[in-house]
């Protein structure tokens, strides 16, 4: 008896969780520095943006992290929490001794439960084609975003790519199936080749395994925008290359026979601000005598810089003396140093979920860029464009669009956080990830089919 009652609970627990699953695929495709005129503004020339955003809903804006750059927000797509919980605060960890060129690849940095881990949960299957933060990750096929320090070092990089992999042999078999032998010149986001070989591995993951959930990460239009600005003959280019890798993987869900049961959601993790000025604050603490740049461990205080902001770190994080000392500095500024700026306080820090080892951060003007040296020129002219600004003006909103099973047609959200993304994911693959703070929007899902 005691058997029976035990079948029929686990029948209405399984039958639930199907009646809540409106998705068996949910396909993540990040454009890094993704604005939402390149699926609203028609001439820019994408057709498949344009086409996903008919055919599905989508936002106005999505607001970012702070700072928006691409790691936390990545991580807080994949989590539904901002950096302050998840734990990865910055592209670069803070390292006071001397920048090493290591970001946070592993994902051991991550402090909460991710789609990730649901997706394992639930006995399904995952993939990731250049993800961020996914070295060691739980991913099923897994082809991390990571390279190999000096960049210079081209047979290190490929081996490391090799080693890195999920299973063991992925790395080849999407060289033999998908896209012939990588280099690190056709992996690099400084050629277009990038993004349509990370389409090309995505597309043959979807053909052959169908995983329930795949993420992959385009950026070459990032780089482009840091090298132009928001416009430009290569950013324009770019955005159309990502839009043609976009049919790539949209060809490969019809060909897989699993369209009508795939959602495709395209997100991204910022905007862009075009510069022409940089600013220098760790040569006001040099000046001060708060950083001794002969000696690297000799430091009371630094600023850790993210295009446009920068953190303070104290060496002593209670060193209230310290503390003082570089507000007084900063108050003490010329008017015409002061206007390019404001000071981020560790309770607004707080309310948007940034780095809690921050005493305080500068958040500068549009226009305005940082810079880590901390040596030289306090001000130097500046070209092209950048991100890393506090969330708070229309520039550095990224976008977002929903399209496929599950999602209503027409829909528009004028403005949601990156941490609302998880949420949805969860609901459509019928995912328990309680510990996503974000908002989940019903108005854009189906009900019963309508």
């Amino acid at each position: 008896m005691r058997r029976i009652f035990f079948f029929f609970i686990v029948l209405i627990l399984s039958t639930s969780l199907i009646q809540a699953q409106t998705s068996k695929h949910v396909i993540i495709i990040s454009i890094d520095g993704l604005r939402p005129e390149f699926y609203k503004d028609a001439s820019w020339g994408t057709v498949n943006l344009h086409q996903l955003m008919e055919e599905g809903s989508y936002a106005d804006g999505v607001r970012g992290v702070f700072p928006t750059v691409t790691y936390p927000s990545h991580t807080t797509i994949m989590t539904g929490v901002m950096p302050a919980k998840h734990g990865v605060y910055y592209n670069t960890p803070f390292e006071p001794k001397g920048a090493t060129g290591r970001w946070y690849w592993e994902y051991d940095s991550v402090k909460v439960p991710s789609l990730w881990t649901a997706i394992k949960k639930a006995n399904l299957t995952s993939a990731c084609i250049w993800w961020p933060v996914t070295v060691g990750a739980p991913i099923t096929y897994n082809l991390p975003e990571v390279w190999a320090l000096p960049k210079t070092d081209k047979k290190a990089m490929m081996e490391l790519l090799s080693k890195s992999a999920s299973p063991a042999g992925l790395y080849e078999e999407l060289q033999q199936n998908a896209t012939g032998k990588l280099t690190p010149e056709n992996i690099n986001e400084e050629g277009l080749s990038a993004d349509e070989n990370n389409a090309r591995m995505s597309a043959y993951l979807i053909r052959a395994y169908k995983p329930n959930l795949l993420a992959v990460h385009l950026a070459c239009t990032d780089h482009f925008e840091h090298e132009e600005g928001r416009d430009g003959p290569k950013v324009r280019q770019a955005v159309a290359g990502v839009d043609r890798s976009i049919k790539t993987i949209l060809e490969a869900i019809e060909r897989a026979g699993i369209k009508d049961s795939t959602t495709v959601l395209i997100v991204g993790d910022h905007g862009f601000v075009d510069i022409h000025t940089s600013i220098a604050p760790n040569v006001w603490l040099t000046k001060a005598g708060l950083i001794n740049d002969a000696k690297k461990d000799d430091w009371k205080a630094m600023f850790h810089q993210s295009g446009g902001s920068a953190s303070l770190m104290l060496k002593n994080r209670n060193d209230e003396k310290t503390l003082k000392q570089v507000r007084d500095l900063l108050a003490a500024l010329p008017e015409s140093q002061k206007k390019l700026f404001r000071i981020v306080e560790r309770k607004e820090l707080d309310a948007i979920g940034a780095d809690p080892n921050a005493a305080l951060a500068l958040a500068p003007i549009q226009g305005i860029t940082i810079s880590a040296s901390s040596t030289g020129e306090i001000i130097k002219s500046a070209k092209g464009g950048t991100h890393g600004y506090f969330p708070d003006f229309k520039e550095i909103q990224t976008g977002f669009i929903a399209s496929g099973a599950g999602i209503k047609k027409g829909v528009v959200i004028p403005l949601m956080g990156l941490e609302d993304i998880a949420p949805l994911v969860a609901k459509l693959l019928g995912l328990d990830l309680p510990t996503a703070e974000g908002m989940l929007y019903p108005g854009i899902l189906l009900k019963d089919g309508k």
